[in-house]
């Protein structure tokens, strides 16, 4: 491995354990850790459990990006808590409103050559910087902050090259949905997609953040981009020039798989309902009538896609049938929004101005009317993740979105070439951006003496038992393909109020699906002492938020049987102890139906080790002979070891004990201090 890309360099300067075979486990370490509120509470109640006194990584952030409307108190108790978490922990805090955590993350924190993991699926958008970048689930995420190696499969790198140039009225999202209707939802499961070519050198960092952040929706372990003159430039235009470090493949580097984008030849594309990777021409469904359109969200959070949507709308009217939001990314998008006019433009035009925030892409706010189409250049587009049981969400680029404003239908932004006489409108990078770090909170120098504050919606989290040995539970349901995890456990305005309440949360579980589960989870817990699921390939795909895996455990479930599963998703099943199997002949998911009652025996000893696991299937349907088959696991001897006690937390609140004795208080982090901030 002489002749090295990008990630084989940023892997192996942060391997602590394993080696770079791909499919082999290895351990790295982190930098820098990434924590969002909808995910974040659950964090830092881990944190505690665990014991932690300080924060052991350069620097970590606490976000306050997705749960922003305060229609009652428990938003806003968990807004004082994560503050108090913060400080205690050691931890930056983003104050509600200062922005969502991926672009400002890159804007203040991000460096070129770093490790990073978060608490959300697109933390790998900071590989537009040239970082390493995973989004995995919270208990991962602790550990990280608690000092601890990231586990992960190493994955394949899928070099995929860019040649050529973008054309007028295509851009950066337009890359990325190419990818997507190349390769679907699970076409990135297991690998890293790298990007490289003489194509970079017209795409901004931010178009870079664009593509690396929807990465997560192909199911790819990270994005990766060199760091050149380009993330110079961005760093530069942030006051942050000093944090530059190049980092590009060697000449004569190899990939594991290989692709190439000739990006003159793209059009304008779009993802159609109810997936990101359901990926048509623009043109194709040009016409039909919208009723909203969403700009912003951290797959489109740069100030040139605001300033793009905003010189489209310049000196016109949106559609009267569409409601067009602009999401604005942080306080500091805002400023140079006014700076360069977009502001002016976009209000002019009808716009409605909301929060920073992730606000309509996680469901909070801005849902759609029913059964009619909403237009959005966000990431994801699931069954109701928009608020809406029965919505039509599409995805798309600012151009896109804009032009479709304007004629109240689907439309090619090519096409207002004719309709409004228009020329492409070119945007120039400014050579400096204003600052803004007002909302940004430094850790506390004392804390130790912090008390953390939790209001009456804030629950710690109760004892998680050991894997059981033998088990008669009953199937609560059989599911289909690319299951999300907004199915498992939605998110929306109702419901992630309840994110540090965990017996509350439990009772939307898989409520997308069936909204009769938590009453027969319940059912099931008291009568058989817990239950399973079943499903097909993608299990868990989209969100990193581990309630999908937590509030299910709540309930009673004590494995999950597929044929595959979603790499965040697997993780998090194994953190809380859920036995994450697989079928060995995917004929054998015939064989078992939603009512049937599976038996497992000497679970313990066959998950050690690594034996086939018998399962015996009752059948729900009176005259039915009991079916048998065989199902298995791939976990590592770690993960063996860690869902055999029960989970992580019980390894680390054990493991961080002993360090802490024996630390002789060497556990100061210099790169938490109030200097990382320009």
């Amino acid at each position: 491995m002489s002749q090295l890309n990008v990630t084989q360099k940023l892997i192996k300067e942060h391997l602590l354990e394993g080696e770079m075979t791909p499919g082999k486990e290895i351990g790295i370490k982190i930098d820098q850790a990434l924590l969002q509120d909808a995910t974040g509470t659950l964090v830092q109640l881990e944190l505690e459990a665990m014991g932690l006194k300080k924060a052991k990584t350069e620097v970590a952030v606490q976000y306050v990006d997705h749960n922003l409307l305060q229609t009652d108190f428990k938003n806003a108790d968990d807004h004082l808590f994560l503050l108090s978490a913060a400080q205690k922990f050691g931890l930056w805090f983003s104050r509600p409103g200062n922005g969502v955590s991926h672009p400002v993350h890159m804007e203040r924190f991000g460096k070129p050559g770093k490790t990073m993991v978060g608490s959300d699926s697109h933390t790998p958008a900071a590989g537009s910087l040239g970082m390493l970048a995973i989004g995995t689930g919270g208990l991962d995420v602790a550990a990280a902050i608690a000092g601890q190696p990231y586990f992960v499969k190493m994955p394949q790198v899928m070099g995929v090259k860019l040649t050529g140039k973008l054309p007028d009225w295509v851009s950066a999202k337009d890359v990325i949905l190419e990818m997507l209707r190349r390769y679907d939802v699970k076409g990135g499961v297991g690998k890293v997609i790298e990007y490289y070519g003489e194509g970079l050198k017209y795409l901004s960092a931010m178009d870079r953040h664009v593509i690396a952040n929807m990465g997560a929706e192909l199911g790819a372990t990270t994005t990766v981009f060199p760091s050149d003159q380009e993330t110079k430039r961005f760093l530069k235009s942030q006051h942050r020039e000093e944090d530059w470090r190049e980092l590009l493949p060697d000449e004569g580097c190899e990939y594991d798989l290989h692709d190439e984008i000739v990006l003159d030849e793209l059009v304008p594309l779009i993802a159609l309902p109810t997936s990101p990777g359901n990926v048509v021409p623009v043109s194709e469904v040009a016409g039909k009538t919208i009723s909203q359109v969403v700009i912003g969200s951290s797959a489109n959070p740069g100030l040139r896609d605001f300033w793009m949507a905003g010189a489209i709308v310049k000196g016109k009217s949106v559609n009267n049938d569409v409601s067009f939001d602009v999401n604005p990314t942080s306080r500091q998008i805002i400023q140079n929004m006014i700076e360069n006019k977009a502001f002016a433009n976009l209000i002019t035009a009808g716009a409605r101005f909301h929060q920073s925030g992730c606000m309509g892409c996680i469901g909070m706010g801005q849902a759609p009317a029913s059964g009619t189409i909403s237009l959005r250049t966000m990431p994801r587009n699931f069954p109701s993740r928009s608020g809406t049981e029965d919505d039509q969400v599409h995805l798309c680029s600012p151009e896109t979105a804009a032009a479709s404003a304007l004629t109240g239908k689907i439309t090619d932004p090519r096409d207002l070439e004719k309709l409004y006489d228009m020329t492409y409108p070119k945007y120039e990078q400014p050579e400096m951006e204003i600052i803004n770090t007002e909302m940004l909170v430094a850790p506390a120098e004392k804390g130790e003496e912090v008390e953390l504050k939790k209001g009456p919606n804030i629950k710690s989290l109760p004892e998680i038992q050991p894997l059981v040995d033998s088990a008669d539970v009953p199937v609560l349901l059989k599911m289909e393909d690319n299951i999300s995890t907004d199915e498992i456990l939605r998110a929306g305005a109702e419901v992630l109020p309840f994110r540090s309440n965990l017996p509350e949360i439990s009772k939307f579980s898989y409520s997308v699906i069936d909204k009769s589960f938590y009453e027969r989870a319940q059912k099931a817990k008291e009568d058989f002492g817990g239950h399973i699921v079943v499903a097909r390939d993608n299990y868990a795909q989209g969100s990193s938020r581990e309630h999908a895996a937590l509030a299910p455990k709540y309930l009673g479930q004590v494995a999950v049987i597929a044929n595959s599963y979603a790499r965040i998703a697997w993780q998090n099943l194994v953190n809380f102890g859920i036995l994450p199997l697989e079928f060995i002949d995917l004929e054998d998911y015939s064989k078992i139906e939603q009512g049937d009652v599976v038996s497992f025996k000497n679970l313990r000893e066959d998950v050690e080790n690594r034996s086939n696991i018998r399962v015996r299937v009752q059948k729900a349907k009176k005259g039915s002979e009991p079916v048998e088959f065989e199902v298995k696991h791939s976990m590592s001897d770690r993960q063996i070891r860690i869902l055999l006690k029960g989970g992580i937390i019980n390894e680390f609140k054990a493991r961080l004990s002993n360090e802490e004795v024996h630390s002789d208080n060497k556990n100061t982090v210099t790169g938490n201090s109030r200097e990382q901030v320009k």
